[in-house]
């Protein structure tokens, strides 16, 4: 992964984004300083993790314990219930008050998703998931941040989640839930932070391949018509998608069998006269039949002592 540290308001236009279209970005503020003195508290969510177009984006908020009445005050909650412009509008107070709130978040881009996904190796979303919660919890941790408590939405079952968690962080006290963002002030609030760079990302990619545009695609889920209409007219014959679309998706994959060109792989080999399969090695064969001794060894009263 590619770490670069940029500021707040960096985030908003995220200009240097196209720098990390292929890969991951992970952006954070200053650490406040009251954070590495008093005891602190952590929500950990993402946006982004279902659509067939573009970034999913994780984010982690922190703030003291003692102050998480004000957190709340600010009328947080699961970002996914709230409109762009209140969404919009919590953030800039969470940056009006980074005296005591912090946050940190990583945008995993739709090619690093699809071609981790695909790999030799099986990585998939929950563990590509897992391990950037846990990237970013060790960032703040190693920034000098004073973690006590740390309150993460859940990806597959809670029960395994929070043990595996539990047993990379001994020391911290850990709660994985569904819709945490719902039900923790400082939960919410990191799912603020992920919802709105996930938000930017969309407006504001800059497509490394020319001549595509994004304005008419919908909200890039699978199941949106205008999506798929985007996916069915932007899909090349040869080459595929652009590094936008998540292409290990199903919906991509589908659409790339019907409209593309087929391509065949053709692994038989012709066989070459005289050389034996390979299998013909590994075949039982008879026993050879012992061939009898001269009769000068017979005569001597000679035996062997050993057999070869």
């Amino acid at each position: 992964q590619h770490y670069k540290s940029i500021t707040f308001i960096e985030i908003m236009d995220l200009s240097n984004l196209d720098k990390f279209t292929d890969s991951v970005l992970t952006v954070d503020s200053p650490v406040p300083i009251c954070t590495q003195s008093e005891e602190c508290c952590v929500g950990i969510d993402e946006a982004g993790r279902g659509p067939v177009l573009g970034p999913m984006v994780y984010g982690i908020a922190y703030c003291p314990v003692s102050r998480i009445p004000d957190i709340e005050a600010l009328g947080v909650g699961d970002s996914k219930q709230l409109k762009e412009s209140d969404r919009d509008e919590i953030l800039g107070k969470m940056h009006e008050n980074s005296d005591f709130v912090g946050y940190c978040v990583t945008v995993l881009s739709a090619n690093y998703l699809s071609t981790s996904m695909l790999g030799r190796e099986n990585y998939n979303l929950n563990a590509i998931s897992h391990d950037t919660a846990i990237s970013l919890l060790r960032n703040i941790i190693a920034k000098g941040v004073k973690v006590k408590d740390v309150y993460v939405d859940t990806v597959g079952p809670a029960e395994k989640y929070q043990a595996k968690l539990s047993a990379l962080f001994p020391t911290l006290n850990i709660t994985v839930a569904s819709k945490a963002d719902d039900k923790y002030p400082i939960c919410g609030a990191s799912s603020i932070f992920a919802k709105v760079c996930r938000d930017r990302c969309m407006k504001e990619w800059q497509f490394p391949e020319k001549g595509y545009d994004i304005s008419d695609s919908g909200c890039g889920y699978p199941s949106d018509p205008k999506t798929k209409k985007w996916l069915m007219d932007n899909v090349d014959e040869v080459f595929g998608f652009p590094q936008f679309v998540r292409f290990s998706w199903s919906t991509a994959e589908k659409i790339i069998e019907k409209r593309s060109v087929p391509v065949s792989w053709d692994n038989e080999e012709e066989e070459e006269e005289n050389i034996p399969k390979l299998n013909s090695f590994f075949k039982r064969v008879k026993k050879q039949t012992e061939i009898p001794r001269h009769r000068f060894y017979h005569e001597q009263g000679l035996t062997s002592s050993t057999e070869i």
